[in-house]
């Protein structure tokens, strides 16, 4: 009977320890509570260095402990909830702070990335500017050349415009006594001035030959070169001021036998030549104004 009660006791004294420590527990709440209300004004002097991220003083541990010292195995549930409030409010503070953090370091993001893309388009566009500009340098130093050239042909042209290179000769063979021109005399004279159409820049020279002496020589030459460029001008519209004739009579012709120190041979016969003479002025007409290798001009 003894023990029973013994053990009855020890029993009643373990069930009613946790309720003394929640009462003890409960009592402190009030001071613990109460004494960082004392030390706000503390707090407050040096609220720039204790804030934290969520600009509030970060949680104060309890000052004094109960008879479970700070873990209490045997808290109730409401004493749990009453004690984790405050870490609740604080956590869930951080995460609103992070949360707003992240959107704006997301909405700084995307502006430096449209930034980035705004700076590379423009940048593009330049360079497509400076090629467009490189391009059009090239074709006016291109086209500065050209013209250059032709300046310097054209230069040549004038300076040599009074400068004739013979460029076809044709002799025409007369009848003593006659200034009549033969089927083969004309059919000359045809392959001479067909090309001559819608040409310019040169001179036909006739130059017309006669045996005898004198001035009846000299009337009968110049009656055979009037027979061609009157067939020259009826029949190839050549234009009279192009054309010089004279009448040589039986003048000494030069030949090679003079270069070699002989005498010039006289006309025999009547005869007519005619010469072809042109200068560079048909080069202006080329679509380069270059001189090909037959306009050049004999230095």
């Amino acid at each position: 009977m003894k023990n029973r009660a013994l053990v009855t006791l020890f029993v009643a004294g373990t069930l009613a320890l946790p309720a003394i420590a929640q009462t003890s527990s409960t009592t402190q709440d009030p001071a613990a509570t109460a004494q960082p209300a004392q030390t706000t004004p503390v707090a407050d002097q040096s609220s720039s260095q204790a804030n934290g991220a969520s600009g509030k003083q970060p949680l104060q541990p309890e000052a004094r402990e109960g008879f479970w010292g700070r873990v209490n195995p045997f808290a109730r549930k409401k004493y749990v909830q009453r004690q984790t409030a405050p870490i609740r409010d604080r956590v869930n503070e951080l995460d609103e702070l992070t949360a707003t953090n992240s959107k704006a370091i997301k909405d700084t993001d995307a502006r430096a990335q449209q930034g980035i893309q705004l700076a590379s388009t423009k940048a593009n566009e330049a360079d497509q500017h400076a090629i467009d500009a490189g391009n059009k340098a090239q074709v006016a130093q291109q086209t500065a050349t050209q013209a250059n050239a032709r300046i310097g042909n054209v230069e040549q042209v004038v300076s040599n415009i009074d400068q004739y290179k013979a460029s076809n000769q044709t002799e025409i063979r007369f009848r003593p006594g006659q200034a009549v021109l033969s089927k083969n005399a004309k059919s000359a004279l045809d392959d001479l001035a067909t090309p001559l159409k819608d040409q310019r820049g040169y001179i036909v020279e006739v130059q017309g030959f006669s045996s005898g002496k004198g001035q009846a020589a000299i009337a009968t030459s110049q009656r055979m070169a009037d027979a061609v460029v009157r067939y020259l001008v009826e029949n190839h519209d050549v234009p009279v001021y192009r054309i010089y004739v004279v009448g040589m009579g039986n003048a000494p012709v030069p030949s090679a036998a003079e270069e070699q120190g002989s005498k010039p041979k006289r006309t025999s016969g009547g005869r007519v030549e005619i010469s072809l003479l042109k200068n560079n002025l048909e080069a202006l007409n080329s679509p380069n104004g270059q001189m090909t290798q037959d306009q050049s001009v004999p230095k």
